[in-house]
């Protein structure tokens, strides 16, 4: 059974049938796709406790859409099977996310960013356009990913340096750096422009722009000119 607010407004006939809720003021742009068991515009844990404390005959789905202020998604966005979208975000034209995926409130993803399967995107991120961030992987609040980012499976953002602390401080990744599979990135490092960190690399401390970095702690072992070089050979199979 499928729930569609009478307050949102849905631009695309591209909706499955089957267990889909739209919530709030949610706007769904022409040509977007949205599969099964999806839920848009979820409202943050603060409305949703106080449903706890009310003894209500309305309908679970209508209490929510009154919480809800809504998700904006823009045009030829693919949402696959799965996913939960909560209030307050906003995911811009030709983003495609795969099954499963979190999206927390006040999230921003970018135009023609892809977000794979089973990730977690916390609150107040902001991603930037053409972002490629693969499966499983898990950013916190506060977290900022420049355009052109690459990011490989499994990877760990994490932003309490003392936790559970009071202070949060989200990695920045800045334009065109690239981070390997299941490398851990620890609170308010700075990833720096068009660098590389390696597969399981754990990053301590800032990564210089065009730097390579590898190990446990990661430290410096080559620069990304000879990175794009040794990946060049390694394509053409010599």
């Amino acid at each position: 059974m499928s729930y569609i607010s009478r307050r949102a407004v849905i631009k695309t006939r591209n909706i499955s049938s089957v267990s889909v809720i739209v919530l709030g003021e949610t706007y769904i742009g022409d040509g977007t796709l949205v599969m099964s068991n999806v839920i848009i515009g979820v409202p943050r844990r603060s409305k949703l406790i106080n449903i706890l404390s009310l003894n209500s005959s309305t309908s679970l789905e209508e209490l929510l859409d009154g919480l809800s202020s809504g998700s904006r998604i823009g045009s030829r966005v693919i949402i696959r099977s799965g996913c939960i979208i909560y209030e307050d975000s906003t995911i811009e034209d030709d983003v495609e996310l795969g099954h499963g995926v979190v999206v927390r409130e006040n999230v921003k993803i970018g135009s023609r960013s892809r977000i794979g399967s089973g990730s977690i995107l916390d609150a107040d991120i902001r991603i930037g356009s053409q972002v490629s961030i693969q499966s499983n992987v898990y950013i916190p609040r506060g977290t900022v990913i420049e355009d052109n980012v690459f990011i490989g499976p499994c990877a760990v953002f994490t932003n309490d340096k003392y936790p559970p602390s009071k202070k949060i401080t989200g990695p920045h990744i800045c334009r065109g750096a690239i981070i390997g599979a299941g490398a851990i990135i620890l609170p308010g490092v700075e990833i720096g422009e068009n660098s590389v960190v390696a597969a399981g690399a754990v990053v301590t401390r800032d990564v210089p722009p065009g730097s390579v970095v590898a190990g446990v702690p990661a430290r410096p072992v080559y620069s990304v000119e000879e990175y794009l070089r040794r990946r060049e050979t390694y394509e053409s199979g010599v």
